[in-house]
């Protein structure tokens, strides 16, 4: 084997003297190494660097980094934030005395899943309507009393009073059941059907009053007033009917005012001329 591959022999006996061999790195091999240490400390130095400067403008600490902070109750964000991917939270809240935004480009949509993720219940709020997808919707007060409620059977309103501020009023398609419907204070209160009937009934009693102004009811066919088992009361001081027919007029009588109402068996009104006795049998064909 040649003699190079044992350099702890520094010197060999030969025949001609004695041979002395350096050992180590020298010439180019010796700037080579030099030159890549130095390469790998500026290299160092500036990972270490660049390390600092990220650790300061992310304001890394021993809290967390950043707007997050990590506290013994969850995770806190100071200032705005943005998820670009789903957030699983148990609760949300915003620090005491500050309210709690939810800002969206399109659209903030919240769903409540069962165990099957399966969606329950959904609340979208977009740019054209707040749209609830649930069971039921239920609106109560502070103190727990029932303001609204809305299912596929039926919608309650359960505040004291129900205004309906629209021009137009409010339209029903169908029946309404309420115990008491009454304007506010100086204003009219109409109730009109255009093109159909309109029908009240009560199991006891219906009672219209006006107490500060007057009360008409005008239909195009007729207006009927009936009860059953009770009667009808018109209580007040004038009661005018000014369009009732007449019967024909006698020539004795012919021109005096006074004028007998009568009732024909299916019940129409008419007038006929008060003699010393009843006229009306005389003035039935005003019942054909």
């Amino acid at each position: 084997m040649p003699q190079e591959q044992y350099p702890h022999r520094s010197t060999m006996q030969t025949s001609e003297g004695p041979q002395v061999y350096k050992v180590g790195i020298y010439g180019w091999r010796k700037r080579c190494l030099y030159f890549f240490v130095l390469l790998l400390m500026i290299l160092i130095l500036v990972n270490l660097a660049m390390t600092i400067w990220i650790l300061k403008v992310m304001n890394f600490t021993t809290d967390g980094m950043g707007n997050l902070r990590i506290t013994e109750k969850g995770l806190k964000l100071e200032g705005d934030s943005e998820f670009l991917k789903p957030l699983y939270a148990k609760e949300i809240r915003s620090r005491p005395g500050n309210p709690l935004y939810f800002q969206s480009a399109r659209n903030v949509t919240v769903n409540i899943l069962n165990e099957k993720t399966k969606v329950l219940t959904r609340l979208v709020t977009g740019p054209q309507a707040v749209e609830a997808h649930s069971q039921k919707f239920e609106v109560k007060t502070l103190s727990g009393k029932l303001l609204f409620s809305a299912d596929d059977n039926e919608v309650v309103v359960g505040a004291e009073r129900l205004r309906v501020l629209g021009a137009e009023g409010t339209v029903f398609p169908k029946s309404i059941e309420t115990p008491n419907v009454r304007a506010d204070p100086f204003k009219e209160l109409r109730l009109e059907s255009p093109t159909r009937a309109l029908v009240m009934e009560a199991p006891k009693g219906i009672e219209i009053n006006a107490e500060a102004g007057s009360l008409k009811a005008t239909c195009r066919t007729e207006l009927r007033l009936e009860s059953k088992d009770g009667e009808i009361t018109l209580n007040s001081a004038k009661i005018k009917l000014p369009n009732l027919p007449q019967g024909s007029s006698s020539s004795a009588g012919s021109r005096q005012k006074i004028y007998e109402l009568c009732v024909c068996p299916n019940g129409r009104l008419f007038l006929s001329q008060a003699g010393t006795s009843s006229t009306c049998q005389i003035n039935t064909s005003v019942c054909l």
